[in-house]
C-alpha cells in the first residue's frame, strides 16, 4: 500500500480547506470511525508480527501527520476570522456606556422624605426610636395604665422577653414612644423641669396584628409633637391645614374637627378632608359638604394629656402641646391613586417600576433637618 501517496493527498486537501466547517469534514473523513486513516490503523491486526514492525511505524506516523495538519488548518482559520472580525467590528469610546437597570425609591419612602421637607421647612426636627420598645414607653406613659382597654385596641405583637425591671416588650404599635423618649431627654436637659420647646416628628414603621386590603401587620407612621408655652388647638389646626396644603399641593384642602377619645390626648379630635371621586379615584380637595364631595377620616390628634406631660417630665401647669399621627401608607394611596395596601409590600417588581421614584428626581432629607437620636 502506497502510505506516501495516502498521506500527500491527505495533507494537499487539507492545505486546500477554506473554512473551518471543511476542516472537520476532512478530520471526519480521514481520523472518524469509518476514516481512511483508521482503516489503516484496524489492518495492523491481520498482519505477522514482522509486517507489524515495518508497516506500524509508517501508518502511525501518518496518522500524526494528518492530525498535525487538521490541528494547523484550524488555527489558521480561526486566527483569520477572527482578524477579519477586528478589522470590521470597532469600538467608539466617545459614545456613552448603555444604561444598566436602575431602582427606584418606594413610594413610602418617597412620602416619608416629602413630609420631613414640609416638616422641616416649619421648624420640626425628625426624631427615631426602637421598634421593639417595653410596654410603659409603648403604654404607660402615655396613659395607658395595664388594665386600659387600648392595650388591648392596638392588637399588639407581645415579645417573650423582659427588661431588667421587668417591663414587658412589645413591637411597638405606634411611633408615640418616641415624643416619650424626646420628651424625657429634653426636660431633662433642663433646670426648672421642664425643658426647651420640642417640635418634632417621627416617622417609621410599626405593628399590629391586622391584614386586609386596607391594613397590614406592618405599616408605616408619622407623629408629631409640639410641646411649648401658650399652645392651643388653634396651632394644632393650623399646623394640619399648612402640611396637607403642601403635600397634596392644594389649596383648597379643608378640615373637619370631631371630638374623639385618645388615652394620650384631652381634648382629642379626629380630622376629616373633604373629598371626591375623579376617574375611580378619591382626591383629596374641598369641602365634605359641597356637592359631589364627603368627607374622610385622615388622622388623630389632640392636645397632649397632662398625665403623659408629667411622664414625660413636663410641668403641665407651665408646658402644653398638641400631637397627631397619620398613617404614612395611606397618604401614599390618596396621594398617588393607589387602592390596595397589601401591594406596597408584596416587592412585584412591576408594581413599583409603575409606582416608584426616580432616585435622581425626588427630594431628600435636607442637610438643614435635624435628626433627634
Amino acid at each position: 500500500m502506497d502510505y506516501q501517496a495516502i498521506g500527500q493527498d491527505a495533507l494537499a486537501r487539507i492545505a486546500g480547506a477554506q473554512t473551518l466547517e471543511a476542516v472537520e469534514a476532512l478530520r471526519i473523513e480521514f481520523l472518524g470511525k469509518q476514516g481512511s486513516v483508521s482503516a489503516l490503523l484496524k489492518t495492523l491486526g491481520g498482519l505477522s508480527p514482522e509486517e507489524r514492525q515495518t508497516t506500524g511505524p509508517k501508518i502511525h506516523a501518518l496518522r500524526e501527520e494528518v492530525t498535525e495538519a487538521l490541528a494547523g488548518a484550524k488555527a489558521a482559520l480561526e486566527a483569520a476570522a477572527l482578524e477579519a472580525r477586528l478589522a470590521s467590528e470597532t469600538v467608539d469610546l466617545t459614545l456613552p456606556a448603555p444604561e444598566g437597570p436602575r431602582g427606584s425609591v418606594h413610594p413610602v419612602s418617597q412620602v416619608m422624605d416629602e413630609l420631613a421637607e414640609i416638616f422641616a421647612d416649619m421648624g420640626f426636627a425628625v426624631a427615631t426610636g426602637p421598634e421593639i420598645e417595653d410596654d410603659w414607653h409603648n403604654f404607660t406613659a402615655l396613659n395607658m395604665p395595664e388594665s386600659h382597654p387600648a392595650r388591648a385596641m392596638h392588637d399588639t405583637f407581645y415579645l417573650p422577653d423582659r427588661t431588667a425591671e421587668g417591663r414587658e416588650m412589645v413591637l411597638r404599635t405606634h411611633t408615640s414612644p418616641v415624643q416619650i423618649r424626646t420628651m424625657l431627654a429634653a426636660s431633662g436637659a433642663s433646670s426648672d423641669g421642664g425643658g426647651a420647646p420640642v417640635r418634632i416628628i417621627a416617622p417609621g414603621r410599626v405593628y399590629r396584628s391586622d391584614s386586609d386590603a386596607t391594613h397590614t401587620p406592618m405599616f408605616h407612621q408619622v407623629e408629631g409633637l409640639v410641646i411649648g408655652k401658650g399652645i392651643h388647638l388653634g396651632h394644632l389646626k393650623w399646623t394640619l391645614e399648612t402640611v396637607l396644603k403642601a403635600f397634596f399641593e392644594r389649596d383648597d384642602i379643608v378640615l373637619r374637627l370631631r371630638p374623639s377619645y385618645f388615652p394620650f390626648t384631652e381634648p382629642s379630635v379626629e380630622v376629616d378632608t373633604g373629598y371626591s371621586w375623579v376617574d375611580g379615584r378619591r382626591v383629596v380637595g374641598g369641602s365634605g359638604d359641597a356637592p359631589g364631595h364627603a368627607w374622610m377620616e385622615l388622622l388623630g390628634s389632640g392636645m397632649v394629656n397632662r398625665h403623659v406631660l408629667e411622664a414625660g417630665g413636663f410641668d403641665p401647669g407651665q408646658w402644653q402641646g398638641f400631637a397627631f399621627g397619620v398613617g404614612v401608607d395611606r397618604l401614599a394611596m390618596l396621594k398617588y391613586g393607589m387602592n390596595d395596601l397589601r401591594a406596597f409590600f408584596d416587592g412585584d417588581v412591576r408594581w413599583l417600576r409603575h409606582y416608584g421614584f426616580s432616585a435622581l428626581d425626588v427630594p431628600t432629607l435636607s442637610a438643614g433637618v435635624g435628626v433627634v437620636a
